[in-house]
């Protein structure tokens, strides 16, 4: 039997799962009624999701609805002791490249993509859904072009759900098959922006790193600006100027990016 694992509660409804792997997130929000709940970007390793769904049976929790954040495949799995015929939704255009991607991400998710743990199709959000068509707390869609195609953050119960964005511990990750990744980025940042600076939230779950409250947000989404700026600048920046940049992989990102946007 699984493992059930810890559940950090945000704010009253919403509850975080931080895998080991990536310091991954996976959110749940309650308060459909029976114990229904939703979940965001379940993750991430077979153990870790059997582990979830053991979590929410202790609390008498069921899912009945998911969404996944953005098409990489660290937000696309599954496992069946979360349900069997849960409604998992995406943006049209994050379902539309899962689909044309999905032998590419299946090899990228190695391991973690066997059996019933792979996605089958997502159900596609209308391009002028603004919610998740669940019957739980309003679910506002966030959508932006920022690190994936089709990425959208979730405005739920107080929390701000960002998927891969406004990280403490990764630097901006762009989308480099995009047209022009820096500006659809910054315009991701600027979408969340004004998200947080409006009523709706009181607190910040990233896809990867350390839920926050609104101040902390505030100044990771400076920093993340500050970055962009010096990328698009192409000013040399190293840990000194961003903490995050001490990690070798993303030291690596960095310089990948670097280059990229060099030769645009």
């Amino acid at each position: 039997m699984a493992t059930a694992r810890r559940l950090d509660e945000v704010v009253p409804g919403v509850l975080v799962a931080t895998a080991a792997r990536y310091t991954t997130t996976s959110t749940v929000v309650t308060g459909f009624g029976a114990g229904g709940c939703l979940l965001v970007d379940p993750a991430l390793t077979t153990d870790e999701l059997a582990g979830l769904a053991a979590a929410l049976a202790d609390r008498g929790l069921r899912a009945v609805a998911a969404f996944t954040t953005h098409p990489h495949w660290d937000h696309l799995l599954w496992h069946p002791a979360l349900g069997e015929e849960v409604p998992r939704w995406a943006t049209a255009r994050a379902a539309g490249s899962m689909r044309r991607k999905n032998t590419e991400l299946r090899a990228e998710a190695g391991e973690h993509a066997t059996g019933p743990s792979w996605p089958g199709a997502f159900a596609a959000l209308p391009d002028d859904a603004t919610h998740l068509p669940w019957e739980g707390p309003p679910a506002r869609v966030v959508r932006h072009e920022g690190h994936a195609p089709g990425h959208a953050a979730l405005v739920v119960a107080g929390a701000l759900v960002a998927g891969d964005m406004l990280s403490d511990l990764e630097i901006p990750l762009l989308d480099l098959d995009a047209v022009d990744p820096v500006e659809d980025y910054a315009t991701g940042l600027d979408r969340l922006a004004e998200v947080l600076r409006g009523p709706d939230v009181r607190v910040l779950v990233p896809g990867h790193g350390h839920p926050a409250g609104r101040e902390e947000a505030l100044d990771r989404l400076a920093a993340d600006r500050r970055y962009l700026e010096a990328l698009a600048a192409g000013r040399s920046i190293g840990p000194e100027q961003d903490p995050r940049l001490a990690d070798p992989w993303l030291h690596g990102e960095h310089e990948r990016q670097a280059a990229a946007v060099l030769v645009r």
